[in-house]
């Protein structure tokens, strides 16, 4: 109580919260939840330093001209007679996942869209501030206690959750990113296990006796390239199982299958989770953005256009039969990829025209096999429904029904086949333009952002970024010009001049001067110009949105 009336975190020793005090994130941040944080932090911080520096020491190889492949010494594995655990009946059916940032009226419309799952993102849909990352911890435990609601003043309106809402699974950071406003021993948090460990530690009972039917929490797991960090995982839910008291295999996680290494690790991936795993799926656009990435040394792999790039591209609809033949092999989900449309409200003939590009998609998706897919929004749900639920026979899922063995022959060189189509000027301009604005809204606090009739989040972002470095470091030549057009650093810094103008134009010239358009255009414009690839986008700008406040008894 003393520790709340003076303004400052009540923190074990060797913790130090640098983040702003506010009473409800006290909630949050207590002893006990930060004595567990502290604990998987000392417990896994080692293992996990080495497994990126694995992904490191790999890269370099990818570098110097090695290609990713099947490992020889785990053939045994995907050879195996192995299942996973059966899947628990409260999420046997996930025909429609929709996903978004832990925002408290985002939480409550996800909750109540008719969508079978909702995925709460702290990870691509969520720009990682103190405030965001606290209050969305905040609104999921008012989520799992059912007591979550919103007035929104501005439209007169309460937001509450319905009856029946879908089922939570909760998205972490990946690996690589840090919390630097939670210390521990002196050094910053990884910031995935502030997340897990927080969301865990606050609601894993009573999200097992209202919503997981026994079972659970569930998550989502971002961004692993190996199944040593599946491994990690896997030790890391023990440890939360045997602090909290349930039995082994209650919490359960999908794994995005999301890099390029990882679709030769899928088996072994799930092999590491068996006892927890529910699924993998087909994060499709981070896959793009780690095709230009693990391959940034390789000048003869240069990407066509980004919105070229879809499933019907050899290499991605061989991921995508290769990742649903092991899920059902091995028993689980195999989920599909996002549907990044929104809504068309001013054009019908235009909506209309996207509803159905969605429709193709998803029907390609559920015909090949898939139990599921995402969408980025509440109004698509509805057509996505109707395609899924028509074409599986009144089943909740095609894990028996879609064996395809016909994948089993899938080779490296079909997941590795290099990408059809051609580069344009419209394409490096859009890069540029919506690399920019969403950087922008990143940095202001918005992690998902409407841009042209489609939701960005971190992931597109990228595939924006990572193009434009592989164009302007090979110097790709453009198609469609009526002049041999090189992109080089003299065009580049052209068009940056050009795309802002045009973004002034259509935000209007207030919105250009109180956002951080200038800010984000240096850092984007820094990244793709570098001669050394980034790691990652939110990883270079994250120092930008950190704020630390001492946290000590305030004078009195």
């Amino acid at each position: 109580m003393m520790a709340n009336y003076l303004g400052f975190y009540d923190v074990p020793e060797g913790v130090d919260v640098g983040g702003r005090y506010d009473e409800e994130f006290a909630g949050i941040l207590t002893r006990d939840a930060l004595q567990f944080v502290a604990a998987l932090q000392r417990e896994f911080r080692d293992h996990i330093r080495y497994a990126m520096e694995c992904r490191r020491e790999v890269q370099r190889r990818y570098n110097s001209g090695e290609l990713p492949g099947f490992d020889p010494a785990t053939r045994l594995i995907r050879e195996g007679d192995w299942a996973c655990a059966l899947v628990p009946p409260a999420v046997a059916n996930r025909t429609v996942e929709i996903t978004g940032p832990v925002e408290r009226k985002m939480i409550i419309n996800a909750l109540n869209s008719g969508a079978k799952v909702f995925m709460a993102d702290f990870e691509d849909a969520l720009s990682p501030s103190w405030e965001n990352l606290m209050r969305g911890q905040v609104n999921l435990r008012d989520a799992v206690n059912g007591t979550i609601s919103f007035n929104d003043q501005a439209r007169n309106r309460e937001y509450k959750l319905n009856d029946e809402t879908a089922k939570l699974f909760v998205r972490p950071r990946g690996w690589h990113l840090p919390e630097d406003h939670i210390l521990v021993d002196g050094a910053p948090v990884i910031g995935c296990l502030v997340d897990f460990g927080l969301y865990f530690f606050h609601n894993h009972a009573k999200f097992r006796a209202t919503q997981g039917d026994g079972y659970g929490p569930f998550f989502y797991l971002p961004k692993i390239e190996h199944s040593r960090e599946a491994k990690i995982w896997n030790r890391l839910f023990e440890r939360a199982e045997k602090f909290a008291g349930t039995e082994k295999g209650s919490i359960r996680a999908t794994v995005l299958i999301e890099t390029l290494p990882a679709v030769f690790q899928m088996d072994e991936i799930l092999y590491e989770l068996r006892d927890h795993s529910i699924g993998l799926n087909c994060g499709r656009w981070d896959y793009i953005f780690s095709y230009v990435k693990t391959f940034q040394g390789h000048p003869d792999r240069l990407l066509p256009d980004r919105v070229q790039v879809g499933m019907t591209q050899h290499f991605m609809r061989s991921y995508s039969d290769l990742l649903i033949r092991t899920c059902h092999h091995r028993g689980v989900h195999a989920m599909g990829g996002m549907a990044a449309q929104i809504p068309i409200k001013d054009n019908p003939a235009a909506n209309e025209a996207a509803l159905e590009l969605v429709r193709k998609d998803k029907l390609r998706e559920v015909r090949a096999g898939h139990d599921g897919t995402w969408a980025a929004h509440p109004g698509l749900i509805p057509p996505i429904m109707e395609v899924f639920t028509s074409n599986m026979g009144g089943k909740p899922n095609q894990i028996q029904m879609a064996r395809r063995e016909d994948a089993g022959n899938i080779t490296e060189e079909d997941l590795l086949q290099r990408p059809r189509g051609v580069r344009t000027m419209e394409g490096l301009r859009l890069n540029t333009r919506v690399g920019i604005q969403y950087l922008a809204a990143w940095l202001t606090g918005t992690g998902s952002v409407p841009l042209y009739n489609l939701m960005e989040d971190a992931a597109t972002a990228e595939i924006s970024r990572v193009q434009n470095w592989q164009w302007l470091k090979y110097g790709a030549v453009l198609d469609g010009e009526e002049v041999r057009v090189r992109v080089t650093p003299e065009l580049f810094g052209r068009v940056v001049e050009e795309e802002m103008a045009r973004i002034q134009m259509e935000v209007g010239l207030e919105k250009f001067k109180r956002g951080k358009f200038e800010e984000a255009c240096r850092i984007f414009t820094r990244q793709c110009t570098s001669p050394e690839l980034d790691d990652f986008l939110t990883l270079n700008a994250y120092n930008q949105i950190v704020a630390r406040h001492p946290n000590t008894p305030s004078k009195i």
